[in-house]
């Protein structure tokens, strides 16, 4: 019994901080997992930008309503969910994941949320469990599944090597370099292929 683990941003929708800094005009708000392994850090450096800036939920909404899925990413998943079990392990938060996963017709995610005043300000998160995409491989494979995961950041390298077979998908130079065992690919039609060939 097979389940394939994906990560979301930058596999299958846009970095939505990326978007949200260049909708807000906020270079620092470029940051992600691929630049920052420290999750916490980079929330916490995130949401004092926000309170900098009087930015809150809204705002990020606004922008998360103009993102599309990259393209191809829909037909993946319809086909890779035709195939076998798929659930979408993120690091992102539900208020800002919803959006999307209608546009992706609702699969699957396991996700954490934000803390968030009635003025809207976000004051906080809420991580679902601790180092929450190999946790929940672990578990997964406590239960009597075989993992195959893929993702593209620092935060989804031990998911990938938790599991039976693993990839990198859209990732960045660097983590390609200083991980080169672990195949990555560009193209989702090379990505469905591998997971297929590991199934």
């Amino acid at each position: 019994m097979n389940i394939v683990c994906l990560d979301m941003e930058g596999v299958l929708v846009p970095e939505i901080w990326i978007a949200f800094s260049e909708a807000s005009g906020i270079p620092e708000l470029r940051r992600t997992t691929r630049d920052e392994p420290d999750y916490n850090k980079l929330m916490n450096f995130r949401l004092g930008i926000l309170k900098e800036h009087k930015l809150g939920l809204k705002e990020i909404q606004a922008t998360i309503a103009k993102i599309d899925p990259l393209p191809g990413a829909k037909e993946f998943l319809d086909e890779l969910r035709s195939i076998t079990q798929v659930l979408i392990l993120s690091d992102t938060f539900e208020q800002f994941a919803m959006p999307l996963m209608k546009k992706l017709d609702y699969p699957t995610i396991f996700c954490n949320t934000l803390e968030v005043a009635p003025n809207g300000e976000i004051t906080g998160f809420k991580m679902r469990c601790e180092k929450s995409k190999l946790t929940t491989v672990k578990a997964l494979q406590s239960i009597g599944y075989e993992t195959i995961a893929s993702g593209d950041s620092f935060n989804d390298l031990a998911m990938i090597q938790a599991s039976k077979a693993g990839f990198l998908f859209k990732s960045t130079d660097k983590i390609k370099a200083d991980y080169p065992d672990i195949p990555a690919f560009e193209e989702f039609d090379d990505l469905l292929n591998a997971i297929k060939n590991a199934l």
